[in-house]
């Protein structure tokens, strides 16, 4: 009996009612401005949120937002083997704690928001064989029974025949040509199948697509009878894709560049489906240098802790610092925008995907770390405060309770120099503030006074006994600072910089050197912020305690 495809398609899904046309009806054209584009990032729940992935997220939500179009969340779990369990919400949790969100689909775990999902594929199984069944009706996907050791000899018959390209197709395709009858007795027999597309393609005639980012692109026609439906009914990613991303109405798939070899069998899928084929855009990949051959490599989930986004998160790393750094690999005319717009989110930023390069971006953790300075620098004591207090108590339970034991003087502790035209950038991640302010802390301050080579012990006492007489807790800093002067020229220095610098062996040193000795006594520290507001922060009591110690120590 000659092969009906319209029998066939009935044989193989007696259940499915729908027709394509009734799911353009349910997923019609988006309302969006002309030129709007929606993208979407469709990751697997297969472990962590990967900084690449992220990555990869930022440049879709980017393209969406600067066209005024939409980008939304899809979860991929049609791979049940590699799924982890809490796949999901260490997706969502990681964009929730990055501050990102989509304007629709998945947005937690079991849960969804817009008009075109479900957004989880293994939800969606219905729709997929709607399109199957389609695809049968029109002659272009049929059922195969190939077993696993059947599929291994035609494999091994195609290396003996010499052939140029290896998988399921021409000659090699054992089912393509089955009959009815012998279709229908399988199907009887209850032996397993799997749906496969029916290849047009020719081997010697090429594509050609304009990626948004690397330009124009040639590659051979698919010829591959490529699995649609696995035989659990499942899709395969490819058609999933395919099926997603037309009822979604995704305009530009903006993926990883691990998949561009893929873009000919989705091409050809589109085609075969009646969709529109959307533009693509692949993302190099997110690279870092080998610390033992010094050359460039792909970040890796097994060799690079931060290869994970949570890694930054126990780490402190404010989310906006992770995103300002990212941009500036994304786009390399980032930068020259922010210094234009200092106070404006990073979101606003103008992206523009033919600015990417296609070679791949170097991540490097001194530059986030150099980024993230400046990003918290401009940050008002309240946000530091609230930052602080969330990434402790999440990941130092100890800090956390002595940190916000007195949240108003922890707020002031933070805002030292914070408000100077040119704020301090010492401090790039939460988990550095315990040991920065640590001598504001009794529970962490250790003394250490280690004397600066130049100043005696004689000389630093007497600097610290004439000091202490003097010091007045109410005093601000001019004041402060004055009698600082002061003290200067009854001890053998100079209160002025410059005179000591035009004659070094008239002084026992200069003002800086006064301030030194104070500042090694309270804090034991060389470099700090402010130290008048440090000793008042510390208390008049304290202070002078640190002080009477370190005379005594000498």
């Amino acid at each position: 009996m000659e092969l009906d495809n319209n029998l066939l398609a009935e044989l193989l899904f007696p259940d499915v009612k729908d027709s394509i046309e009734d799911l353009e009806k349910r997923y019609p054209e988006r309302a969006l401005p002309e030129g709007a584009r929606v993208t979407r990032f469709a990751p697997s729940p297969t472990g962590y949120l990967h900084i690449g992935a992220f990555y990869t997220a930022l440049v879709n939500l980017l393209t969406a937002k600067a066209s005024g179009g939409t980008s939304y969340l899809r979860i991929e779990d049609t791979d049940k083997k590699r799924e982890i369990d809490d796949g999901v919400s260490a997706i969502i949790n990681g964009f929730k704690k990055l501050g990102v969100e989509f304007s629709e689909g998945v947005t937690g775990f079991g849960t969804e928001s817009g008009d075109y999902g479900p957004y989880t594929q293994s939800k969606r199984v219905g729709i997929y064989h709607t399109v199957a069944k389609e695809l049968v009706k029109k002659g272009l996907a049929y059922p195969c029974f190939c077993t696993a050791e059947e599929l291994s000899a035609l494999r091994e018959q195609e290396e003996k025949d010499g052939a140029l390209i290896t998988g399921y197709f021409g000659k090699y395709a054992k089912c393509r040509n089955l009959s009815f009858e012998e279709i229908k007795e399988k199907l009887e027999r209850n032996e397993p199948y799997v749906l496969r597309f029916r290849s047009f393609g020719d081997e010697n005639r090429r594509i050609v697509f304009d990626d948004m980012i690397r330009g124009k692109i040639e590659m051979p026609e698919n010829v591959i009878d490529e699995v649609l439906l696995k035989s659990d009914g499942i899709p395969t990613y490819h058609f999933a894709h395919v099926c997603d991303d037309h009822f979604m109405r995704t305009t530009h798939v903006i993926r990883a560049e691990e998949w561009l070899s893929s873009v000919p069998k989705h091409i050809a899928l589109f085609k075969a489906c009646g969709f529109k084929v959307p533009k693509y855009a692949h993302v190099s990949q997110v690279m870092k240098l080998d610390e033992d051959d010094g050359n460039k490599r792909k970040i890796s989930k097994r060799k690079d802790p931060e290869a994970a986004v949570s890694y930054f998160f126990e780490a402190g790393v404010p989310k906006e610092s992770i995103t300002e750094y990212l941009l500036t690999l994304i786009n390399s005319n980032f930068e020259d925008w922010r210094r234009a717009n200092p106070k404006a989110s990073a979101f606003d930023f103008p992206f523009n995907l033919k600015k990417m390069s296609s070679s791949g971006c170097l991540f490097d953790l001194v530059k986030l770390a150099d980024v993230s300075k400046n990003v918290i620098s401009v940050m008002d004591a309240d946000t530091v405060y609230s930052y602080i207090s969330e990434w402790a108590k999440e990941y130092a339970p100890e800090f956390y309770e002595i940190f916000t034991k007195n949240p108003e003087r922890s707020r002031e502790i933070v805002n030292i120099d914070r408000e100077n035209p040119k704020p301090r950038k010492d401090i790039a991640k939460w988990s550095e503030v315990k040991d920065y302010f640590s001598y504001m802390f009794n529970e962490y301050y250790t003394p250490a006074f280690e004397l600066p080579e130049n100043i005696s012990k004689d000389d630093a006492a007497a600097i610290l006994k004439k000091y202490r007489d003097v010091y007045d807790a109410s005093d601000g800093k001019d004041e402060w600072f004055n009698k600082l002067k002061d003290i200067c020229e009854p001890l053998g220095f100079t209160p002025n910089v410059k005179e000591y610098k035009k004659s070094p062996d008239s002084f026992k040193g200069h003002v800086g050197d006064i301030s030194t000795v104070i500042r090694l006594a309270v804090t034991s520290r060389r470099n700090t912020p402010d130290l008048c507001s440090i000793m008042r922060l510390l208390g008049k009591e304290e202070a002078l305690r640190r002080i009477d110690d370190t005379i005594k120590s000498l």
